[in-house]
């Protein structure tokens, strides 16, 4: 057990430092963007076919970014049975601010008050999409420093994704991913394995402190995108020739060297861009590619081309995406479920991306693989690391209880409620006038929430921010309970349970973003 061991017994590098366990959380409801296309008034497979988009989770002025993170890390806490003394540090990666000082990480310190558990290192990190990367960064860095006590590490990356109406609309979203980090982890980061780059760009921003919405170069943000998936592909490959040549290793790194690859995800069509454009580096890197049969085949037109005029190049993306299919369907497919029914969710996107893929494999057809992940967040920062799954699937191991915890994924989205996108539209006019108000009383609707989720009672009149938490599946009787729920200790969301307001809801499930 993390925390029992004196600082001074542990070896000087705790041994496969990565993610134990992890919870996802997403609103519950949701808007169809087949719908939402008729809405607009676009053509047909404008948002379905061109952005790869099916639904889009989004909240109601219930929930905030400071109960979205309540609710996934008590949800994480509750399913791995876990006391908030064992945590050692917490981190936070947002990019939704809803106070230029006080940290969303110090809000959730209010889960901890029962356990007198008060030493907790990290705050918030934040730089668009990339903050949830930074912040695991940090934790693992933590457990494997010299300020490591013991205790895990805890990781929320979470957002709310809202654009002003228009084309950029639909590629919102919004959820919240936990991740428990520590050393004999079933995914483990591998050392040393890191291409990183950053530069500074304006291709999405949020200069206007008073309202949620970003600025964006939509063209430019592609490009950024892509161009820094260039550099930090050509960065991690330096990086494993040079571990392969030490350890006495002649081959050259490709694609076929992932087992998965999980992406930042806007929206889905532009991950599966993504992978042939790691193809695409593949085949200029390799010396002699073989442009007759295997998956080289027929391309042998694009062999002088320069990766940086190849952006917008609708006929290097269609021979790329027709040649890297095969492999896209093998290594990546699987990760955009979260991505394709719920939307971009920001920080917590590529977790989630990493989170449908281990849902949808069996732990015996995940262990030994290498999955690559490449996180970018605009502005801007991007990292491509690789996380080596433990070899161990036998029942009860970590990585089988890892799978197990979220092998409810699809069952969970499919449990949401569908509104319409007048109703949508409608909520997001509500939050553009009332996000940033003192003395508010949130309008939406309790009932609909998901059992055990946190939610916004009122902002008082110096914008304190109070909380309510719905009961969770435990409070109600045996015989309402789903009997086949994979977990013990969370309720399985595709039980529809009615939520309790706040004033029917257990003892102390009542916080405050300030005093008690």
């Amino acid at each position: 057990m993390p925390g029992s061991t004196p600082a001074s017994c542990m070896p000087q590098w705790p041994k496969d430092v990565g993610i134990i366990a992890m919870e996802v959380y997403f609103p519950s409801q949701f808007v169809d963007q087949t719908e939402l296309e008729e809405f607009d008034g676009v053509s047909s497979g404008k948002y379905t076919i061109g952005l790869g988009q099916a639904r889009m989770g989004f909240c109601s002025d219930r929930e905030d970014i400071n109960s979205l993170c309540l609710t996934v890390v008590q949800r994480l806490m509750e399913k791995n049975r876990l006391g908030f003394d064992s945590i050692g540090r917490l981190e936070v990666g947002t990019e939704t601010i809803i106070d230029k000082s006080k940290s969303v990480k110090t809000v959730i310190m209010q889960l901890f008050e029962d356990s007198g558990n008060t030493d907790v290192e990290g705050i918030d990190t934040t730089n668009a999409c990339y903050g949830g990367t930074a912040a695991l960064f940090n934790a693992v860095n933590w457990v494997e420093s010299s300020s490591w006590d013991g205790r895990y590490a805890l990781v929320v990356a979470g957002d709310i994704a809202v654009y002003a109406s228009g084309s950029a609309r639909p590629t919102g979203g919004a959820g919240a991913v936990a991740m428990l980090v520590g050393p004999d982890a079933p995914l483990a980061l591998e050392r040393g394995l890191r291409g990183t780059h950053m530069k500074h760009a304006y291709d999405f921003y949020k200069p206007d402190m008073a309202s949620e919405y970003p600025v964006v170069d939509g063209k430019q943000s592609i490009e950024c995108y892509l161009s820094a998936l260039d550099r930090c592909y050509a960065v991690y490959r330096n990086k494993i020739h040079a571990q392969w040549q030490r350890a006495g290793v002649e081959k050259s790194f490709s694609l076929e060297d992932f087992g998965f690859l999980a992406f930042h995800s806007p929206y889905c069509k532009l991950v599966q861009k993504s992978l042939a454009r790691l193809m695409l580096n593949d085949f200029l890197m390799c010396p002699k590619p073989n442009t007759q049969s295997g998956p080289f085949a027929g391309l042998e037109a694009f062999r002088d081309i320069k990766p940086e005029d190849t952006y917008f190049d609708r006929d290097v993306e269609k021979a790329f995406m027709k040649a890297s299919a095969e492999l896209f369907e093998k290594k990546t497919k699987s990760s955009l479920l979260i991505s394709n029914q719920n939307g971009n969710m920001y920080t917590p996107s590529v977790y989630g991306c990493l989170a449908s893929l281990i849902a949808q494999h069996t732990p015996q057809q995940l262990a030994g693989q290498r999955v690559g992940v490449f996180s970018y967040g605009s502005g801007l920062a991007a990292t491509l690391y690789s996380v080596s799954v433990t070899q161990d699937h036998t029942p009860g191991s970590p990585l089988d209880k890892l799978v197990s915890s979220l092998c409810d994924l699809k069952a969970r989205l499919d449990s949401r409620r569908k509104v319409s996108p007048s109703v949508f539209s409608d909520n997001m006019k509500l939050r553009e006038e009332t996000h940033h108000l003192a003395s508010y009383v949130p309008r939406g609707s309790v009932e609909e929430l998901f059992p055990g989720t946190w939610y916004l009672t009122r902002v008082d009149d110096k914008h304190r921010r109070e909380y309510a938490r719905c009961a969770n599946i435990d409070d109600f009787p045996q015989r309402q309970r789903n009997s086949n729920s994979s977990t013990e200790h969370i309720a399985n969301p595709a039980t529809k349970m009615p939520c309790v307001p706040a004033s029917t809801a257990s003892a102390g499930d009542a916080i405050r973003n300030g005093d008690h």
